[in-house]
Parts: C-alpha cells; structure tokens; sequence
C-alpha cells in the first residue's frame, strides 16, 4: 500500500508563493508517477500538474502554467509543487496523488485513473 502525506499548506496573499511537499512511502518511488490535484468546496477535483518517475515529463493545468512548477526527488521519496503568483481563485484543498500505470498525456489530467492519494492540504489565498 502506498502512502502518501501532504505539508505546506497554509494562508498567503495575493501574489505570494508557497511551496507543498507530499513525502511517499509503500513503493519504489521512481516506479510511480506523482500528480497534484485540487478541489474547492462545491467543485470537482481538478488536475493541477503530474510529473512522470523519473520526471523527464511533466504536464500542467492551463490554469496553473508558468505559475506551478512540479519536481520531484526520488532520493527523498518526495515530490513538491511549487507554486508562485498565486490567486485567490487557487484557493482549495490540494491533494497529492500516485499512479502504478505510466500514464501520459491527457490520460493524467482524469482524476480516476490515480491509484493512490493523500489527505489533502489547504491553501487558501487572501488579503
């Protein structure tokens, strides 16, 4: 079973930046690919970006592009979303998520197809 734990979470302003990590543990970490996901009271889960084992590939929510950046150390069976000139429209609950299948392309933006998630982390962008 893999397992997954969100930090960094937290209030910041308009414009800020704040940094989330999700430590992994219950697998080889590089056999997995790692995604962000996020969803905000009555909405549905939304993709934020994913990064693939090894993380030569990684791919991002048009809404998020050039804002996020997603990385990962697989030394440290942890992956971390990065994310700058944050809106109050990013304020949600982010969740980190794990899959076994080597997904790509548009297949990682469905969040049904992730095998594995964390509990979640907020982040909420006010002034």
């Amino acid at each position: 079973q893999v397992q997954l734990v969100e930090s960094g979470g937290g209030l910041v302003q308009p414009g800020g930046s704040l940094s989330l990590s999700c430590a992994v543990s219950g697998r080889t970490f590089s056999s997995l690919g790692m995604g962000w996901f996020r969803q905000a009271p009555g909405k549905e889960r939304e993709f934020v970006g994913a990064i693939s084992g090894q993380g030569w590939s990684t791919m991002y929510a048009d809404s998020v592009k050039g804002r996020f950046t997603i990385a990962r150390d697989n030394a440290k069976n942890t992956v971390y979303l990065q994310m700058n000139s944050l809106k109050p429209e990013d304020t949600s609950v982010y969740y980190c998520a794990a899959e076994m299948a080597g997904l790509v392309g548009a297949t990682r933006a469905n969040a049904e197809r992730w095998d594995f998630w964390g509990q979640g982390t907020q982040v909420t962008v006010s002034s």
